[in-house]
């Protein structure tokens, strides 16, 4: 099931951005094939490592890369694969005699993925780190805040997920097109940084036109805008406004029973102080869910900020289905929705190494 259907990959275990690709082309109808270490870390990075969500519909065996015969597993896997994600750091697939050179000499036609946060060269290469400096060196996070305030950075959403995982899952769909037409595979490095700069590409365009200053939180889409931003209601809730196009901005003051006319300039980012004011005396007077059954359907584009679990039950969630249960953990359905190659409910994570019998059946291999 799934456009992906038959497609089989091998997911060298490793945290955050790499299983996320794993999971979407699992999602997606791939085979995947998480290689493990023998045991679970035994410290606080396990939940980390193993987690229900991210692991969902692929297929787990532990391996120790350093062990002569469990390598031979390996490249019994990756002779027959299409994909090989790994996250380790430049130099370490290398030194356990795995690295691209090898590996593609037996399988031509594989497609290497490689998912780290600085890229395989430059002068960080070898660095330890996180979303929070991948972002941070790239500019993105210097966005992210109010004005005068320290920058907040946005979970690790920004950095692993989307410029990282996300990307890797593009870059490996696209070479693998390619392998299928030309029968050649590939490398395809994926930097955190890469990808995380790439997503700014828009504000690089604005800032190229003028039209976005490098102050944080005085531009249009950095709350720096009173018509996109955040009010408190008198419940303690809050309003997303992002009324940015004038018929939208209309639909807002009428909702909010102002008249236009006499309203400060939006035009006039002089005036946005004024303007913020006035919307935040105004939300505050009545409870985001009463704001809600007057906003709720309008192109006002206004909507109520939920918590994880009020999103869960949203109207508009729920009919869509966008969350699902999956033996009992509440998580994100597969996206996007395919018309014709509908990828199905996902499976439950493994268990760690609990597939190990099934592969080494599968490559013709004794059952320890």
């Amino acid at each position: 099931m799934g456009p992906l259907q038959r497609v089989k990959v091998v997911e060298f275990a490793g945290l955050g951005p790499g299983p996320f690709c794993g999971m979407m082309l699992a999602d997606a109808g791939a085979d995947v094939v998480r290689i493990e270490r023998p045991r679970p870390p035994g410290d606080g990075m396990s939940r980390l490592v193993l987690n229900p969500v991210l692991d969902r519909g692929k297929r787990s065996i532990a391996l120790d890369l350093r062990d002569e015969a469990d390598r031979e597993v390996v490249l019994r896997l990756l002779v027959r694969a299409d994909i090989l994600t790994e996250g380790f750091r430049p130099g370490v697939m290398e030194r356990l005699g795995l690295g691209p050179e090898p590996v593609l000499a037996a399988n031509p036609r594989l497609i290497y993925g490689r998912m780290t946060g600085w890229g395989q060269s430059g002068p960080y290469a070898h660095s330890a780190g996180h979303d929070i400096n991948y972002i941070a060196t790239t500019g993105a996070l210097h966005a992210f805040g109010r004005p005068g305030e320290r920058p907040a950075p946005p979970l690790n959403l920004l950095g692993d997920f989307g410029g990282g995982g996300m990307l890797l899952a593009f870059g490996l769909v696209a070479a693998l097109l390619h392998a299928g037409r030309t029968g050649v595979g590939q490398v395809v490095d994926a930097g955190i940084v890469d990808g995380t700069a790439l997503l700014t590409g828009m504000i690089h365009g604005l800032r190229a036109e003028g039209a976005w200053q490098d102050e944080r939180g005085v531009n249009l889409l950095d709350t720096g805008a009173p018509f996109y931003d955040v009010y408190r209601c008198a419940d303690g809730g809050f309003l997303a406004v992002g009324a940015l196009e004038e018929p939208f901005y209309a639909a807002l003051v009428t909702g909010l029973g102002l008249v236009g006319d006499d309203l400060p300039n939006r035009a006039d980012p002089g005036q946005w102080p004024a303007l913020r004011e006035l919307f935040a005396s105004v939300i505050a007077g009545r409870t985001r869910d009463q704001w809600w059954e007057i906003f709720c359907g309008t192109d006002a584009c206004v909507a109520p900020l939920l918590d994880w679990q009020e999103a869960v039950a949203d109207e508009h969630n729920s009919d869509r289905g966008v969350f699902t249960d999956v033996d009992g953990v509440l998580q994100p359905s597969p996206a996007p929705r395919f018309g014709t190659t509908v990828a199905g409910e996902p499976r439950p994570a493994p268990a760690h190494g609990g597939s190990g019998a099934e592969i080494r059946r599968e490559l013709g291999l004794p059952v320890p």
